[in-house]
């Protein structure tokens, strides 16, 4: 089966805060993106709301045809707001203030309980939960540690394998090879994302457990000279190799 494309459409928001502005909005581009072939949106909802508001979630929820996937930190604050709009899935992300975007995975082994208790939370209100994970294996067989069904699936952070010279690519690629073959022996769903363009894609959709990939910020750059159905249909093509 295919890899499937989630399309983060944070950025467009990011533009629209920006000014302040009613433009542009990110649920035209949601639905554009799902035309062109994605099947899931995911969007980040941080505490500081530098680009995603609540109330874009809200109105993504009936309109987004595909996944729904809502990032958030384990905060009391995040988990009322996934328990009001419960879409279909909350993926926990690790969240700093100060952060440019999301530096890394989360830090399961040292924070089960505070996962944990999160998931659920989620769980009890109807939603899938999923992790973002770095490509490191204590992390992926922390996952034992939670409990059976509360976590469906995880994200691999491919920001490592992104950034890599050419010497250091295919040890990294071989990392998130490891980590999604961990999760899948699971019975874990698998996905991936971070960092990911047209150009290095490829190596990371011919890896048969993950089944999805979240791409935002490439996608949402590229669209300002190909529009965003150019944009995700270019993507869909360097996915297929």
């Amino acid at each position: 089966m295919a890899t499937r494309l989630a399309v983060n459409i944070d950025h467009v928001a990011t533009l629209r805060q920006a000014r302040m502005a009613p433009y542009p909005d990110p649920i035209a581009a949601a639905a554009i993106a799902e035309e062109a072939g994605a099947t899931g949106i995911t969007v980040h909802l941080r505490a500081d709301r530098r680009h995603i508001q609540e109330e874009d979630v809200r109105r993504l929820g009936p309109r987004v045809r595909g996944t729904l996937n809502l990032e958030i930190a384990t905060s009391e604050e995040m988990l009322a707001v996934a328990e009001e709009l419960r879409p279909t899935q909350v993926s926990l992300v690790p969240e700093r203030p100060d952060e440019v975007t999301t530096e890394g995975g989360l830090n399961l082994v040292g924070q089960i309980e505070e996962v944990r208790r999160a998931a659920e939370r989620l769980r009890q209100a109807g939603v899938a939960v999923s992790l973002f994970l770095d490509p490191d294996p204590r992390q992926i067989e922390a996952i034992d540690h939670l409990g059976e069904g509360l976590v469906g699936g995880f994200e691999i952070n491919t920001d490592r394998y992104t950034r890599a010279k050419d010497g250091d690519r295919s040890a990294q690629l071989e990392k998130v090879r490891v980590s999604a073959r961990l999760g899948h022996q699971r019975g874990l769903r698998v996905y991936a994302g971070h960092g990911l363009t047209h150009t290095n894609v490829g190596a990371i959709s011919t890896i048969p457990e993950i089944e999805e990939l979240n791409i935002g910020h490439w996608l949402i750059s590229r669209s300002i000279t190909l529009g965003l159905h150019g944009a995700v249909t270019e993507m869909l093509a360097a996915m297929k190799g």
